[in-house]
């Protein structure tokens, strides 16, 4: 195999190799957001100071993908207040020295983030909250080839926080400061563990500020979200590609009935 199309996950404990690195967004959890609210409505912390400035780049995302710039809330160390930022997905730790930024992780597993090197600094100082509409995840279907994804969001259309980490790096070639993020995951809870083992650490808003606070391990607040004020979907294979951003991504791919998996998925979808 072409060590150029080679891509190695490390951070489970094991390492896989796959044939394209973009097959990462199918297999990792969590490896989609939905990002398509307003910045304003996307403060879901009281108090957030979301500065113009800072987000005039912003665009809504339908299907949101790594290495994009996302919205993240972060304390700001000068007023010590939750600021609305934007960042790069795929976190990059300050004392990296490879000149591309390493392998450039997008989920820390909620078991081990505060003991492994690559996550431990930024989780014990660079706690932050990715404020989303919803995610996706993809199901693999006995005897059919292609995974069936999901669009999984709250039941009355309100955005939620994740809880990620995030650090400051410096390009050692253009000496530019790039603020990067990975979001953190934990076991699925009832709903989601129908079609994957695994969900990004849902945080509930009584916790927030305790957790972009200088506590240095607040791991009792990575809990899998109840099912109850949850939904989720199937949707069209259109997601499978980043470039496709856009509302019909959402739109769901059958019919609706009391139970996801037993919904006749369309082969076209």
């Amino acid at each position: 195999m072409d060590k150029a199309r080679r891509c190695f996950v490390i951070e489970t404990g094991r390492i896989i190799v796959f044939r394209s690195c973009l097959l990462l967004y199918r297999l990792i959890m969590c490896g989609r957001v939905i990002q398509s609210s307003s910045p304003l409505r996307l403060s879901i912390v009281d108090g957030l100071e979301a500065s113009e400035d800072r987000l005039s780049t912003f665009r809504s995302r339908y299907n949101a993908a790594p290495s994009q710039n996302l919205l993240v809330i972060a304390e700001d160390k000068e007023t010590g207040k939750p600021a609305l930022e934007l960042m790069r997905w795929g976190l990059i730790p300050c004392w990296m020295k490879d000149a591309k930024g390493g392998r450039k992780p997008i989920n820390a597993k909620a078991e081990t983030v505060a003991k492994l090197p690559m996550f431990r600094t930024a989780y014990a100082k660079h706690r932050g909250i990715i404020p989303v509409d919803g995610f996706f995840e993809w199901h693999a279907i006995k005897d059919v080839k292609a995974k069936q994804p999901y669009a999984i969001a709250m039941k009355d259309g309100s955005p939620f926080g994740l809880a990620g980490i995030w650090d400051n790096w410096k390009d050692p070639e253009t000496e530019e400061w790039i603020r990067t993020f990975a979001i953190i995951t934990l076991p699925a809870n009832k709903l989601l563990d129908k079609i994957h083992h695994r969900m990004p650490a849902i945080l509930e808003p009584s916790t927030y500020y305790r957790w972009l606070g200088p506590e240095p391990d607040p791991h009792d607040l990575l809990i899998s979200y109840p099912s109850e004020p949850m939904k989720m979907w199937p949707i069209s294979r259109r997601v499978n590609s980043p470039a496709n951003d856009d509302a019909a991504i959402l739109e769901p791919a059958v019919q609706a009935t009391s139970d996801p998996l037993k919904w006749k998925l369309p082969t076209s979808a």
